[in-house]
């Protein structure tokens, strides 16, 4: 019998743990300000490449709301070396996929590719970025393109009530400005104003190349430099205004809705705020799941919703959290008043060791998870090169999410909830319905 069981402890295979290995990641920047990070990831078959700008809707005056996502369009109508459907098949063909999105703060073009296709990819990325047409006729078809989208947008009710909360929340200042632009803008576009935005903004000093994946980083350097390198600067570097929030409520009544749809939401940190961290934390025990505290109360305790979520959107100089919700005419009141009792708990009461245990796996989990995709990658490249000018590894973002403690979290829910910071949007067939701000206190 002893016999038999050393055999079995011998025969185990022997289990070594291993650190996280170093991110292998480069950075050059060409003598025009253009910089190019990569991050070589030799296990993988793909290469993911991003050309990222630093500018977004946030860069636009209300007159011309709309027109960094517009020339994010036209660029795929034609440059001076293909047409439209010569960009789309240049991907297709290899079987790669070219996509591009405008933010609030950026605008982004970026393929996913086998690696042998880097080349022709970031060939047809730096032809979209260098040398768009912005055709008259082709202008013409893509405002009633985008019009379109915007119409699209307004028959989902969850896109309508984030979008009129943002409106209000930043009201008065570029971050409340719709992303899409307006009925009202749209069609005032010309070639000229097009052309005006896009020689201010896609100028070498404003643009981030970022790649991942089996890539050198000196061939990649050598393919921005051949393409960008007689790119010239902008003239002056835009200086963000820092937004102030509002705290108001808003309501909207729209009789065809089944369901009454709610956003409630403080001012938060901005992107590189050395709290980031503890915030996300709040955010995931809040309403970042399905263990979190408004999920199990609102939606399995009381029933009164079946979607609900909160979550943290940073910037530059500010940030919001919010919370999503969407319920009956009749149970509307009553979620919103739960969803404030719980803003109100979670800043009078330390959170349980197990709560916090649970959040710091949870954000960590889905960090190390993410950056499994090259996509992923290059976005997180693109946002250290951009917000912090630097590049944080995965063992010193773990470290830091790891030192969070339970006071922390407090303080941050102490400061983030405060009553008369609370904005609240109401969207849905109110049915006389009228929230008043006491209903927030």
């Amino acid at each position: 019998m002893n016999d038999q069981a050393s055999h079995s402890r011998d025969s185990c295979a022997k289990i070594i743990k291993m650190s996280q290995p170093a991110r292998d990641i480069e950075r050059a920047e060409l003598p025009n300000g253009l910089v190019v990070v990569t991050e070589k990831m030799p296990y993988v078959r793909s290469v993911s490449v991003g050309i990222w700008l630093g500018t977004g809707s946030r860069g636009e005056s209300p007159e011309s709301n709309g027109i960094a996502h517009f020339i994010e369009h036209m660029v795929f109508k034609g440059t001076e070396r293909r047409t439209a459907e010569e960009i789309a098949q240049s991907m297709d063909s290899l079987g790669g996929m070219l996509d591009a999105f405008t933010a609030k703060e950026m605008t982004c073009f970026n393929a996913k590719v086998l690696d042998e296709h880097l080349p022709i990819a970031f060939d047809v990325l730096s032809d979209l970025v260098l040398r768009p047409r912005f055709d008259a006729a082709d202008i013409v078809k893509e405002k009633q393109v985008v019009l379109e989208e915007i119409k699209m947008d307004e028959d989902n009710p969850e896109n309508v009530i984030h979008e009129m909360f943002t409106q209000n929340f930043w009201r008065g200042h570029p971050l409340g400005l719709p992303i899409l632009g307006t009925p009202e803008t749209i069609p005032q576009f010309s070639r000229d104003t097009l052309l005006d935005s896009f020689h201010s903004w896609y100028a070498s000093n404003n643009i981030v190349i970022t790649a991942a994946g089996n890539l050198e980083h000196a061939r990649l350097v050598d393919m921005v430099s051949r393409a960008f390198g007689g790119a010239t600067r902008a003239g002056r570097v835009e200086k963000h205004t820092p937004p102030k929030s509002h705290a108001s409520v808003e309501q909207r009544h729209k009789q065809e809705l089944e369901q009454v749809h709610i956003v409630l939401g403080v001012p938060s940190y901005p992107l590189a705020h050395e709290r980031r961290y503890a915030a996300s934390l709040l955010n995931i025990i809040l309403g970042g799941g399905m263990s979190s505290r408004l999920f199990q109360n609102i939606r399995e305790r009381q029933g009164l919703a079946y979607a609900i979520f909160s979550e943290v959107s940073p910037y530059t100089d500010s940030g919001v959290l919010s919370v999503y919700a969407g319920t009956s005419p009749e149970s509307a009141e009553q979620l919103i008043r739960s969803v404030v009792e719980e803003f109100h708990r979670i800043r009078q009461e330390v959170v349980s060791d197990e709560e916090l245990r649970r959040a710091k796996d949870h954000l960590k989990g889905s960090m190390m998870l993410s950056l499994e995709s090259t996509s992923a990658r290059i976005s997180n490249l693109a946002r250290q090169a951009m917000y912090f000018n630097r590049f944080l590894s995965l063992d010193e973002m773990l470290a830091s999410i790891e030192v969070v403690t339970r006071e922390e979290v407090l303080a941050i829910a102490h400061d983030f909830f405060q009553p008369e910071r609370l904005a609240l949007t109401v969207l849905g067939n109110l049915k006389g319905l009228r929230i008043t701000p006491e209903l927030l206190a």
